[in-house]
């Protein structure tokens, strides 16, 4: 059974969060806390951490560098991370955080359900749906 930990401190993103990766072959568990990611981490081992880039105590990029530092301490396994991040600014402090993948909000269902299966899957994904277009000049 797939493990995917999911950590936000509002109801209504866990709620969403939820109602798109739950189903039969996974088990769920929600945090409310940043600051006890790396403690769940260890006993409920997941498989993918989703988090908001925005969490009261302890936000995504941070969550994301103590799983890292855990990793190359041989504290932990290597998990990987989804991040949501708030703005497309924040593009830039998710791939300096090193994170696996990333989601600009709004949430769209079919995207994170995408970005669910590839990163369970071990790859990654990159939220390009806010990109600048080019265009080129004629």
């Amino acid at each position: 059974m797939t493990k995917i930990l999911l950590v936000a401190d509002t109801t209504a993103v866990l709620a969403e969060l939820t109602a798109v990766v739950d189903d039969d072959e996974r088990e769920i568990r929600e945090l409310r806390s940043g600051a006890a990611v790396r403690a769940v981490t260890a006993e409920f081992e997941p498989d993918l951490v989703i988090t908001d880039s925005q969490v009261q105590n302890m936000g995504g990029f941070a969550i994301a560098f103590e799983l890292a530092n855990e990793e190359s301490g041989g504290r932990l396994p290597h998990v990987p991370v989804l991040v949501l991040l708030d703005r497309r600014a924040d593009v830039f402090l998710a791939r300096r955080a090193g994170v696996e993948g990333y989601l600009v909000k709004p949430l769209d269902p079919v995207r994170l359900s995408r970005a669910v299966e590839r990163l369970l899957a071990g790859g990654t994904f990159r939220d390009e749906s806010f990109t600048p277009t080019t265009v080129a000049a004629g």
